[in-house]
């Protein structure tokens, strides 16, 4: 294995009625008032909003909320949180939802102790903290982005047409609640898409070198496979408690940073559908799920022998009398087969993106990144997203 740092400094709390639990506990020594941020309201259908407004009354909190954040965090919305978190004086920002939650959040945790130009200075590039972030916590209920365990934030600024993410290990929060039956009542689209994040995450890691026996490639076997069958699980019951608890743990192991542990990881497929969403604000999942099976058959005999590996350790596909690169595509294919089953758009025009938009302009803005197995060209991916159309 490549040589590697490894640094985790979240502290996780897994399990039904871990809130109720521990959430008192934790949020000791965090001043007086805490900035309640959520998405749009869900959580006061379910029961969530009142369990955990409880548990911080009763804990003697000031309670301020940060609410509509929306499913693609936008820079305004951070600049919001910012200027209510130092208004309010927040000691503690506790961030309830999924993967959006936890990304405005860690923004503005930046934001809210940071003078200058938060875009430019932690977005555009890489940031020096001479600061500590505003201390930030989360409960999940939404399984799918692994946010709760890093200190990675995907960030859309409108006006420039970007989405992109940073990974701070100083914006990790402190503690993190995962408590399976909180996912319970996410809806089926979104609960099919974030689990199909989470193969995503893992895919973009396994896909990359060096390909040698390694630790990290034989977790990411065994995680992927564990996606698979407790997403089929999950689809037949929503409250299949395994399954969802199964899928919390996936997300998480799929981006605390453990198996990307001597990788060059690629995250290409990531980049192209983050600015996809910067157009469009398409459902990040469903992207991926639309680009992953063409960009693999754009680069998959650059490493062929990883996708043979795919095709038979995570599929069960056979490689008796096929050629590696039949299994490879073998492979490939029953990636494809398996979004059309759980139901996730194949094409473009499925997830609801058609002719008025400048695929070439989409293009032209994605990076190209340096750990993919062949290094991709402004034109082809012009070329994926016209295939993908």
């Amino acid at each position: 294995m490549n040589n590697f740092i490894f640094e985790n400094a979240t502290k996780v709390l897994f399990g039904k009625g871990c809130v109720k639990e521990y959430l008192c506990c934790l949020i000791k020594g965090c001043g007086d008032t805490v900035m309640l941020a959520y998405g749009g309201g869900s959580i006061k259908k379910n029961g969530v909003y009142d369990e955990v407004v409880s548990i911080l009354k009763k804990a003697g909190k000031n309670i301020v909320e940060f609410s509509g954040i929306m499913a693609n965090p936008t820079y305004a919305k951070v600049l919001e949180g910012a200027k209510l978190a130092r208004e309010s004086q927040a000691g503690l920002i506790l961030g309830v939802g999924g993967g959006s939650v936890m990304d405005c959040c860690k923004a503005v945790s930046i934001a809210a102790r940071y003078d200058g130009d938060v875009w430019e200075d932690f977005w555009a590039r890489p940031g020096i903290f001479d600061f500590e972030p505003l201390p930030l916590g989360v409960i999940v209920t939404v399984a799918g982005t692994g946010s709760e365990c890093n200190g990675g934030a995907v960030i859309t600024n409108e006006e420039l047409k970007i989405k992109t993410g940073r990974d701070y290990p100083r914006c990790n929060p402190r503690f993190a609640l995962l408590d399976p039956t909180y996912t319970y009542s996410v809806p089926k689209f979104q609960m099919v898409s974030g689990s199909f994040d989470i193969l995503s995450h893992i895919m973009e890691i396994y896909f990359s070198g060096p390909d040698e026996d390694n630790v990290s490639d034989d977790i990411a076997e065994a995680l992927m496979r564990n996606v698979i069958r407790n997403l089929r699980a999950a689809i037949r019951n929503p409250e299949d408690y395994t399954a969802r608890s199964n899928l919390m743990w996936d997300a998480t192991m799929a981006e605390n940073r453990i198996i990307k542990l001597g990788k060059r990881t690629d995250f290409q497929c990531h980049q192209m559908e983050h600015q996809l969403g910067a157009y469009t604000d398409c459902n990040h999942g469903a992207g991926l799920a639309v680009l992953h099976p063409t960009y693999y058959r754009h680069i998959y005999k650059d490493g062929l022998a990883k996708f043979k590996r795919f095709a038979t350790e995570v599929w069960d596909i056979s490689s008796d009398r096929k050629t590696d690169e039949e299994t490879a595509r073998a492979g490939i294919d029953e990636l494809e087969r398996f979004i059309r089953e759980i139901g996730l758009p194949a094409t473009l025009q499925e997830l609801g993106i058609h002719g008025d938009v400048d695929l070439k302009a989409v293009a032209d803005s994605c990076a190209v990144v340096p750990g993919s197995y062949r290094k991709l060209t402004q034109e082809e991916i012009f070329e994926i997203f016209k295939e993908c159309f």
